[in-house]
């Protein structure tokens, strides 16, 4: 069969796709690259995933592409040399890769989508279709064998999801080129476990070395049975070892590839000699052809060019049979079975290909029949050495073809092909195994398409996809097309023009597609034609006559029976006679006429042969009315009536036009048109006026005849020739008499003469052209030549004076008429003499009224009179006394002189004076000066050389000559006249100037200048803007801009001008969604703008003020709130020079904030004022208050003195106040809360006024006058009585008192040092906790992996929890226990058998609560996979404490952990929030602990007693004063692969122990990792390097330790005397293995370092001795110093005051995250509080503190005290003892929120209730808050909680295994045995449902027990 080839080019330059002007649903993504597309398989979902580098995209295909979800994949930390998991110790020389997508599948029977990428091996993973972010499966430690894809981005990888029996479970077929040791093709498990293996399963073995063949897969797919899989390597046992093609087959259902065959394919041109040997893409898709139907592998092929350089631009388009490739691979089979491989004509044909030990065989010849997928014994793998060759199609030279989609329409096979530059070309494969290009589509230039180049479920649309782009194309677009010829034209072989649906589309959409004629194929190459009237008679016809038409249109289709057509004229049918292809209308009556329009004489309409209502054919049809024609043409009616298109006659006496050929009476002149009657016919024989005869030019107001020639006027027949002229003038008809002539020699002439008549007009012209005609007397009036008429003139008009007059045109013949009332007049009509001379000239107006006395200043003179020409008054003109020169060229006749002043010799003021010649002498009432102007001054002098600066120019006489005309100039440099010129100033503006320096001020005068003398301007260099900041401010404006630069100074007007630009929304909405833009039938108005929608540009400005050279300081205007969503363009304006912020602006855009919201100080009551203490700091809570403001910004005052701002944070507002309480601003002088002073803020603009402030004093009360004299008498008597005791006791007490004036002094020093102390260190742990949550971004907050933390919450204190433990039986009996457990956990999903299994371990007495808190997390374990189940029995336990508590004290239940269903609470609600812990707590939480971490560790910590200088608990107080200096050590820290070393700074203190300093020095150097992954303290030694001393290995305990009696002093820094900046560094132990099992949690290790003395060992002291140390003797009388011993430690006391102020803002942090509602609270604390609350009203509990109660003990007392206190359960951290202590004072402050009670406070309460007493109130209304807005939220129902722990179950499944916790559970089964039998017995229930009998089962196999079995 011959193939016909078409090249690409010739189609290129011609076809430019169809409808160009549509636009498409578009999605592209910058930044990545797209790899792969897939479809949703259910076509109304519609949704289509991307597979791109690093990301997952899911988009929505039904609503224009718009972006649903984008997931990232990568990068991750990934090395193609490591297996995964990949960490940093596992692979040291990782790094950061992209995740390239390899494989993006859909798993049509699961509905899951698999993604596999390059990283990680290529391991894949399992999605939901729904949320491709939900990973549904993803193996964490993956073995070799689930290594799916290529995990090289360049090497391909192929997959298909095929079932291989309906009954069977689903398979992954892979087939990927080579990166390692992976098979090139392979079946993997998708259903069990591994998940993703090809353990079991088939795979491609390749013998040989697999990296040189080389597999690169095109695609695979399934076909009858069998999978296929195209791929291109290269030819081991060719001759040149070159790549070729391959087509592989493998049977679906072949366990092993024993059916595996490969044939290689070829397409190749005959004509060129050309192999394309390199398959880019392929797609199977039916194809018709002659006699051959049938499946066709479609591909494009591209040539080889070198292996480096891979395929080439030349490819071409080629197309197999799959049953001829079948037949191949058959054959090849067979006679590899049966012959050997060798084929009689052929020679050896197959071979067993990739060096397997195999070969082909000599079998039965019935092998291939009897083993169609092959066997054991049958060769394989097999492969033809025979190639299948096909002729290309297509071709193209330029652009490499590479991808195909094939669609089979209506028996035509349409094929789609991208190429290598961006264009998709559509291709129409004929039956004659013709190829046509019929169109080719621009995608993206240079942006080659991908192969995936896919056709939807529906095969209506195309998914074009190219790296960062898809589109979503039609496959045609018939619909565009609205009109038969445009569907034709667009040459689709999709389309149509269905003739009687009138609509362009498929044939199977028309109804009568199939049959003859119906439907007009726009491809057929016969050039289908449009139906067409191709005769019409008539053409048209008159209106209102019915008259028949007929239309001859040629294919026009046969109707069924009681089918017709109609005529449609416009919209008025009238039924059609059909015969054969002739039709016969008739046109509608005058009543149904199409009107005509105004001005128009006829209509057009168009007449419509349709069939219902869609027309079939149409042309164009004329009605016409001669009345109208003759309506339209006024002058000229009987010509325009004969002359025109249509057929209209003229009727003489009648003066009609009418389209009949007869008139009533008289003469008819009939149409020119008309050949049908030539008798008198055309517009010659009309009669008309043709012309005026004579002149036409009349005066008015005098008696004029007026003649006229006409023609054709006998066919009047009239014998009186009675006639009228009628002129119209200004729209009245002047008639005059008129008496016609024949002419003698012309018959057909006429002279009609008009009689004397006076004409006139009143417009003020000097002509007036009046129209002329002609009529018979009373009749109508006669044709008339176009332009016929008179031109009446008026002499007055326009010449008010007599040398105007005198200056006529002669033509007029106009003479000034004198007399009392002179005017200009028609000569002949003036009754009195004319003059000849004119009167004296009037001079009404001179400009300007100066000069200067230099002259040259040109002068207009207005008046009348003033001559007749130039000459009368050329030398005739003097001003003030001076001649003037007269510019002769801008002289006007009597009205205007024009003169140029000459040189005064002297200022000098006088009238002006014009002379005529020969008439008379005229004199100016105005005075005209000569004057001198002075410059005297000049402000500014400087300014810069951009100009804009605003000069004043003083002097005198400035008003000189033409103000219009002075000008100034600065250096040459025009200046700007900004405003009227005064007298004594000019004001300017400067301009732009090229140089800098001293410039000279010019001003000119009308022509001469003047120079300002001793004064200069200075142009200075341009002001600069280098640097403005902040980039932002609160929308209430004011902040102030400091705007940095140079030349600053010389800016006379800076301003800020802030624009508010309107995001385009709807635009980009438009532009994402990406829909065509077809032609819009209907127009919807788009929605008006919403409210707080910024919809038009605003510009706000302010005024700036110059601080120095340097510096301009603005303050930013106030805007609306709709600026945060607004774009904002700030720009500073300074005077003509304009910077905008984005420029200098350090690189930030400007942004407008919301404005900050600040609470009143006393919250509670903000009427009362806030009573503060003086020394303390003063705290604001509130909102957004650092957003746009600095702390130095804010001004904060207390009546007239200033609050220190000392920080400022999102939420809070610190201020140091005075000392002592400052005045009122108010002027009242009177005592009480009114002359407080008032606590104000101020930020920008806003004004905070947050209450009175009133310092706490102590009063001095005030005593009656008796009262202080009886005073003042006991008083003297007990001073002397004093005075004796004092006298005796003086020697003794006098040191005593010494102690005391020191002990108070040391008291005022400490309570001043303690305020200092707070504000220096909140400042120093901010700025700690800054840097430390910038390390945070990159090495993130340690969170412990779920499964350690389900183990440290279940089994506190458990070394080895049953998770981490195998089943301990022996292995012969493994299976057996196994199965058993398997069994019990089936007896545990028995509700009754698990409640009476709880209820009778319970009733044990023996069972104690640790048994219950063990058997409980057991069962937590155990039932972890089944949550929804867990919940139920927590439910039905919880209701049965319910009621045994409510008979007793309710309050009390759930206090304590005494039953199996309170730690059951404990670990659900673990369960539950543990991703709230990690996504909403965690950080507020880490945040404190390492706060708290930083503020222990910054002061001494005695390393003996646990006691620490910074603490809230003050039992772990360190109570002395302990000297002690910061060091910063320079760590040694080994970095890079070279062993470079790198110095790391420490801070540690001099009072550290040796091992104190090594745990400080790893948590600097070690920041970025976790605990666990950190080297134990007790591992390494620190090594101080002490130059030339050498190394010195420093420990806590040696030698040199300072030992006094029972007491060791452990080492310090200080021991050692290590200086500032020693340098050490951390070394392992070598002389012994030191064990560190990754840091175990072992709760109660951290004990103190004590040896017991009391076995005679040394006691270890570190800071302090310990206080079993004895006393020394007091002396007896000594009870002063005995207190003083006792007191004074309590001073150390403030130091808790100190660590409180400093944490707690991240105290409040955590507190406002736990029980904040504005996100949403965790669905289990709603829904657990919600039982909670329905099982007191089923309970009747009406209390409300009884329900609060229970909800503090099931939420905070169970979940969230147990976190606090435990920060390990979490974070991958260590809690020191000391961190311990403050986290459990917090802990208890939380829980005392929560309490409703009120706690009484003393002197004699615990310090640590002391230190929150004044924020548990504050705490405990949160509380409340937090529980009311829980409890008014929308109830969560059981379904919605059900569906979370089910997705709870799955994601954690993989993390919990549970068969050792049911071996554990067993051994107390085995415990309580007969108990749990006889419990399940005595129940009938259990008994129907044989409990007992399956637990004996359960035992039996088990534990081998004997039962009852």
């Amino acid at each position: 069969m011959a193939f016909i080839c078409i090249l690409l080019p010739s189609i290129l330059l011609g076809a430019t796709g169809i409808q160009a002007n549509l636009t498409y649903p578009r999605f592209s993504s910058a930044g990545t690259t797209f790899q792969h597309l897939a479809l949703h398989p259910d076509p109304s979902v519609g949704t289509i995933y991307i597979g791109a580098r690093d990301r997952l995209f899911q988009l929505d295909g039904l609503d224009g592409l718009r972006l649903v979800q984008e997931e990232r994949t990568g990068p991750v930390w990934d090395s193609k040399d490591c297996l995964p998991p990949v960490t940093e110790t596992s692979c040291p020389h990782a790094s950061q890769v992209s995740n390239h997508n390899k494989l993006l599948l859909v798993d049509p029977y699961s509905m899951e989508l698999i993604t596999c990428g390059s990283v990680h091996q290529g391991t894949c993973q399992k999605r939901s279709l729904a949320t491709v972010s939900e990973v549904l499966f993803l193996a964490e430690r993956p073995v070799d064998t689930q290594h799916v894809a290529a995990n090289d981005p360049a090497v391909s990888t192929v997959g298909l999801v095929v079932r291989p029996r309906p009954d069977a479970a689903a398979v992954l077929y892979v087939g990927r080129g080579y990166t390692g040791s992976q098979p090139p093709i392979s079946t993997r498990h998708l259903t069990t476990e591994p998940i993703f293996s090809y353990e079991e399963t088939a795979k491609l073995t390749v013998a040989g070395r697999q990296s040189e063949y080389d597999h690169h897969f095109v695609t695979t797919f399934s076909q009858e049975g069998h999978i296929y899989f195209l791929f291109y390597r290269r030819d081991l046992k060719g001759v040149s070892r070159e790549y070729r093609t391959y087509a592989a087959r493998v049977c679906v259902d072949d366990p092993a590839y024993y059916s595996y065959v490969e044939v290689p394919l070829l397409c190749h041109s005959r004509a060129s000699g050309k192999n394309y040997s390199l398959l880019q893409a392929a797609q199977v898709g039916r194809r018709s052809r002659v006699g051959v139907d049938g499946e066709w592998l479609v591909g494009v092929f591209s040539t080889w060019v070198s292996s480096s350089l891979g395929p080439g631009e030349e490819s071409a388009l080629c197309v197999f049979s799959l049953r001829e490739l079948d037949a191949r691979m058959d054959l090849t089979r067979d006679l590899c079975y049966t012959h050997l491989g060798v084929h009689e004509d052929e020679g050896e044909v197959a071979y067993i290909e990739y060096d397997v030990k195999s070969s082909c065989a000599s079998l039965p010849t019935n092998t291939l029949r009897a083993y169609p997928c092959g066997s054991d014994h049958t060769p394989s793998p097999m492969a033809s050495r025979v190639q299948i060759e096909a002729e290309p199609l297509l071709d193209s030279p330029d652009a490499r073809l590479t991808a195909v989609a094939v669609d089979m329409r209506d028996d035509h096979t349409v094929v789609f092909l991208g190429d290598s530059k961006g264009n998709v070309h559509k291709v129409f494969l004929g039956r004659e195994g013709r190829a046509q290009m019929y169109a080719t589509i621009p995608i993206l230039p240079d942006s080659p398409i991908t192969p995936d180049l896919i056709l939807d479920h529906e095969q209506k649309h195309l998914f074009i996809m190219t790296s960062n782009m898809v589109e979503k194309r039609p496959v045609s677009e018939c619909d565009s097309h609205v009109d038969c010829p445009s569907c034709l034209a667009s040459h689709d072989p999709y389309c149509g023009w269905c003739i009687l649906e009138g609509r362009c589309g498929l044939r199977s959409e028309c109804q009568r597609g199939s049959l003859q004629g119906h439907w007009l194929w726009s491809f057929d190459g016969q050039q289908p034609q449009c139906l067409t009237i191709a005769l019409m008679s008539p053409q048209n016809a008159s209106h209102g006559e019915e008259t028949s038409v007929l239309l001859e249109v040629s294919g026009l289709p046969r109707l069924s029976e009681g089918e017709s057509y109609a005529c449609v004229f416009h919209q008025l049918e009238t039924p059609a006679v059909t015969q054969d292809t002739t039709v016969t209308c008739t046109t509608p009556d005058k009543s149904k006429a199409p009107p005509i329009g105004p001005g128009d004489d006829s209509v057009m309409v168009r007449l419509y042969l349709r069939f219902l209502n869609v027309t079939v054919a149409m042309q164009d049809f004329s009605f016409y009315d001669c009345g109208l024609v003759q309506r339209h043409i006024l002058h000229k009616p009987c010509t325009g009536c004969v002359s025109s298109q249509w057929k209209c006659n003229w009727c003489i006496h009648q003066h009609m036009c009418t389209h009949k050929p007869t008139c009533s009476h008289g003469v008819i002149i009939f149409n020119q048109h008309n050949e049908e009657f030539l008798v008198i016919s055309g517009a010659s024989a009309c009669p008309c006026i043709e012309r005026i005869q004579g002149v036409s030019l009349l005066p008015v107001s005098v008696d004029r005849k007026i003649t006229l020639t006409g023609r054709n006027l006998h066919l009047y027949k009239d014998e009186d020739l009675d006639y009228e002229c009628v002129l119209a003038v200004e729209e009245q008809a002047v008639v005059v008499d008129a008496y016609v002539e024949a002419d003698e020699m012309q018959p057909s002439l006429f002279f009609i003469t008009c009689q004397l008549h006076q004409y006139s007009y009143l417009a003020l012209v000097e002509e007036y052209d009046a129209r002329i005609s002609v009529r018979r007397r009373n009749s109508f009036l006669m044709d008339s030549a176009q332009d016929l008429h008179v031109t009446l003139y008026n002499c007055s008009v326009e010449r008010s004076d007599c040398s105007r007059c005198l200056t006529a045109d002669t033509r007029y013949d106009c003479a000034w008429c004198g007399g009392t009332h002179p005017q200009c007049v028609y000569r002949h009509s003036c009754p009195d003499n004319t003059e000849e001379i004119c009167p004296a000239p009037i001079i009404h107006l001179v400009e300007p009224l100066s000069a200067p006395i230099q002259g040259g200043t040109v002068i207009t003179i207005s008046g009348s009179n003033l001559g007749q020409k130039a000459e009368d008054i050329q030398s005739s003109v003097m001003v003030a006394g001076v001649p003037c020169h007269v510019l002769l060229s801008l002289y006007e006749v009597s009205s205007r002189i024009v003169c140029e002043t000459t040189a005064s010799e002297g200022e000098r003021s006088g009238p002006v004076l014009v002379e005529v010649k020969g008439g008379g002498l005229g004199l100016s009432a105005q005075k005209f000066y000569y004057q001198d102007p002075v410059l005297s001054g000049l402000f500014p002098q400087k300014g810069p050389i951009a100009g804009g600066t605003s000069l004043i120019i003083t002097g005198q006489r400035l008003r000189t000559g033409h103000l219009a005309e002075v000008t100034v100039l600065v250096g040459g440099v025009p200046c700007f006249v900004s405003s009227e010129i005064q007298d004594h100033r000019i004001e300017c503006v400067t301009g732009s100037s090229n140089r800098t320096g001293e410039s000279g001020v010019e001003v000119r005068f009308s022509g001469i200048e003047r120079h300002l003398q001793a004064v200069h301007y200075h142009y200075s260099l341009n002001p600069n803007i280098t640097q403005a900041a902040p980039s932002r401010s609160f929308i209430s404006g004011g902040r102030v801009i400091r705007l940095t630069g140079h030349n600053l100074d010389v800016v006379q007007e800076p301003r800020i001008q802030v624009t508010l630009l309107p995001l385009q929304l709807r635009s980009q909405k438009r532009r994402k969604t990406g829909r065509p833009e077809r032609r819009q039938r209907r127009i919807v108005p788009d929605p008006g703008c919403s409210e707080g929608m910024l919809c038009e540009i605003k510009q706000f400005e302010e005024r700036c003020m110059v601080n120095s050279s340097s510096l301009i300081l603005c303050h930013t205007p106030a805007v609306g709130p709709e600026a945060c969503d607004a774009s904002v363009k700030v720009e500073f304006l300074l005077d003509s020079l304009q910077f905008s912020f984005d420029a200098v602006g350090g690189g930030e855009t400007f942004s407008y904030e919301q404005n900050p919201i600040l609470q009143p100080l006393n919250q509670h009551n903000p009427s009362k004022p806030y009573r503060h203490k003086p020394g303390s700091i003063i705290s604001v809570e509130g909102n957004n208050l650092d957003l746009a403001i600095f702390k130095e910004e804010v001004v904060a005052r207390i009546g007239e003195d200033s609050c220190g701002v000392k920080t400022l944070t999102r939420n809070h507002l610190y201020c140091e106040p005075p000392s002592h309480q400052p005045l009122s601003l108010s002027t009242k002088k009177y005592e009480g809360p009114e002359s407080l002073p008032e606590f104000t803020v101020r930020m920008g603009n806003l004004n905070f006024s947050l209450g009175k402030v009133q310092y706490d004093t102590q009063g001095h009360p005030t005593f009656p006058l008796e009262a202080q004299v009886g005073v003042g008498v006991g008083a003297s008597i007990v001073a002397l009585i004093v005075l004796v005791i004092v006298l005796i006791y003086r020697r003794k007490s006098k040191q005593a008192l010494r102690d005391y004036k020191k002990v108070q002094i040391q008291l005022e020093n400490l309570e001043t040092s303690v305020r200092d102390r707070c504000k220096k260190e909140f400042t120093d742990l901010m700025t700690e906790m800054m840097d430390m949550s910038s390390d945070l971004v990159g090495s993130g907050i340690p969170f412990l992996d779920y499964r350690t933390y389900a183990e440290r919450i279940f089994f506190p204190g458990h070394q080895e929890p049953p998770l981490r433990r195998g089943l301990d039986v022996q292995e012969g009996r493994k299976t057996t226990v196994e199965q058993g457990l398997v069994q019990l956990s089936n007896l545990l999903n028995s509700k009754l058998f698990l409640t009476k299994f709880i209820h009778t371990l319970e009733v044990q007495r023996n069972f104690s609560p640790r048994d219950r808190a063990y058997v409980a997390s057991l069962l937590t374990v155990a039932l972890h996979g089944k949550l929804e189940y867990f919940t139920d029995i927590l439910k039905t336990l919880l209701n049965d404490l319910v009621e045994q508590y409510t008979s007793r004290n309710p309050k009390l239940m759930l206090r304590r952990t005494e039953s199996v269903v309170e730690k059951l609470l404990t670990n659900w609600m673990s369960i539950c929030l543990y991703s709230f812990l990690r996504d909403s707590a965690g950080e507020s939480f880490y945040m404190l602990f390492k706060a708290i971490k930083h503020q222990v560790d910054k002061g001494p910590v005695d390393a003996v007693t646990g006691k620490a200088k910074y603490t809230l608990n003050d039992n772990r107080l360190l109570r002395e004063d302990v000297e002690y200096r910061i060091l910063t050590l320079n760590v040694l820290v080994s970095g890079g692969s070279a062993g470079e070393a790198q110095t790391v700074p420490t801070k540690v203190l001099d009072c550290d122990t040796i091992t104190q300093v090594k745990e400080k020095i790893l948590e600097q150097t070690w920041k970025g990792t976790s605990f666990s992954q950190r080297p134990c303290t007790d591992s390494l030694h620190l090594e101080w390097r002490a130059g030339m001393a050498g190394h010195l290995i420093l420990s806590d305990e040696d030698v040199t330790s300072v030992v006094q009696g029972s007491w060791k002093r452990l080492n310090t820094l200080q021991h050692y005397k290590v200086p500032d900046g020693a340098t050490v560094t951390l070394v392992p132990h070598h002389s012994k293995h030191i064990h560190h099992d990754s840091h175990d949690y072992v709760p109660g290790e951290k004990t103190p370092m004590l040896e017991d003395g009391d076995e005679g060992g040394v006691l270890l002291w570190h800071l302090v001795k310990s206080s079993e140390e004895p006393e020394p003797k007091q002396r007896r009388g000594s009870l002063m110093e005995r207190e003083r011993a006792k007191a004074i430690p309590e001073i150390y006391l403030t130091r808790l005051l100190s660590v409180k102020g400093t944490l707690q803002k991240f105290v409040d942090d955590l507190f406002q995250v736990i029980l904040s509602t504005s996100q949403p609270v965790p669905l289990a604390v709603k829904y657990f509080f919600d039982m909670l609350d329905d099982q007191a009203l089923q309970h009747n509990i009406t209390d409300p503190e009884t329900v609060h109660i229970w909800k503090t003990n099931s939420l905070p007392l169970r979940f969230w005290i147990n976190i606090l206190k435990n920060p390990q359960f979490i974070f991958d951290v260590q809690a020191s003892d000391n961190v311990d202590a403050v986290l459990s004072v917090i802990a208890q402050t939380f829980m005392d929120s929560c309490t409703l009670a009120d706690h009484k406070l003393g002197r004699d309460s615990p310090i640590n209730k002391l230190l929150y007493a004044r924020d548990i109130p504050r705490y405990k209304q949160m509380v409340e808050r937090y529980y009311a807005d829980i409890q008014q939220t929308i109830s969560a129902s059981d379904q919605e909680m059900n569906s979370a722990l089910a997705e709870l179950s799955r994601n954690c499944s993989g993390e919990i295994t549970c068969l050792v916790a049911l071996q554990e559970l067993y051994k107390y089964i085995n415990k309580y045995y007969d108990q749990i039998i006889t419990a399940l017995e005595d129940d009938p229930n259990a008994q129907k449902m044989q409990l007992g009998y399956r637990l004996q089962q359960v035992a039996a196999a088990v534990e081998n027990k004997v039962t009852d079995l």
